[in-house]
């Protein structure tokens, strides 16, 4: 049996307070895309009545980044890495391998009971990235070598251009779904029957904007996957 899981890394801003020091004059950069994926949460409560389990993480990547591999150079930021390597440590423990622990832990136990597991991280990308503007509404994020991400892939952007037209949603853009990342790094602990991994990114304009356009974007990826997954 098919379960679905939905979930949101990029959901917030915040700081522990412990570590509040060290963004003292970082507001802004909290604010921006560096700091959070912005709307990700809010469509993430739109979608999550769709999923058997959801997860989801409001503490800024900021402080450590909840969708990079241990080893990644990026795992902490320019702020963070530069604390003592058991601070460093202490972050992990409490902000960074719970949360990750939870998510494989919740995946092996349904595979090994015989379920396979559709996982949906919700992302958003900014427009606009070194001067360089995004050509892309939606993106669905995979693994071309895994059949069933490839073919969910295909059928839920079709049910997203037959909702809307107009929208340009591409395959493995912004970034590549084999990057670094939360999936990526499931895909290595589990088989393709048992695994799907899809990273769901959308363009920062549209919460930009808010008000009915947004809405409607929301409610347009809402409705295509509800169909998919009947």
């Amino acid at each position: 049996m098919l379960k679905i899981l939905i979930t949101c890394e990029h959901g917030g801003n915040e700081i522990p307070m412990a570590y509040a020091g060290l963004f003292t004059t970082e507001q802004e950069l909290l604010q921006s895309h560096r700091g959070f994926d912005k709307g990700a949460l809010e469509l993430f409560k739109e979608l999550k009545d769709l999923a058997d389990k959801t997860f989801y993480s409001t503490t800024s990547r900021l402080l450590v980044e909840l969708n990079r591999s241990l080893h990644h150079k990026s795992l902490f930021s320019d702020i963070s890495r530069y604390l003592p390597e058991k601070e460093k440590e202490l972050i992990l423990k409490e902000h960074y391998q719970p949360y990750r622990e939870r998510v494989e832990e919740l995946i092996y136990d349904l595979t090994m009971v015989g379920h396979q597991v559709l996982h949906i991280s919700v992302h958003s990308f900014t427009p606009v990235l070194n001067g360089e503007e995004r050509q892309a509404d939606i993106g669905l994020l995979y693994d071309p070598r895994r059949q069933r991400e490839r073919e969910f892939c295909r059928a839920w952007k079709k049910a997203l251009k037959e909702q809307r037209p107009e929208l340009v949603v591409r395959f493995n853009y912004p970034y590549l779904g084999i990057a670094d990342g939360f999936p990526t790094y499931l895909r290595r602990k589990f088989t393709e029957e048992q695994y799907a991994g899809i990273e769901l990114e959308v363009n920062q304009k549209f919460p930009e904007q808010g008000g009915r356009q947004w809405e409607q974007v929301q409610q347009v990826i809402r409705r295509s996957l509800k169909s998919i997954l009947v």
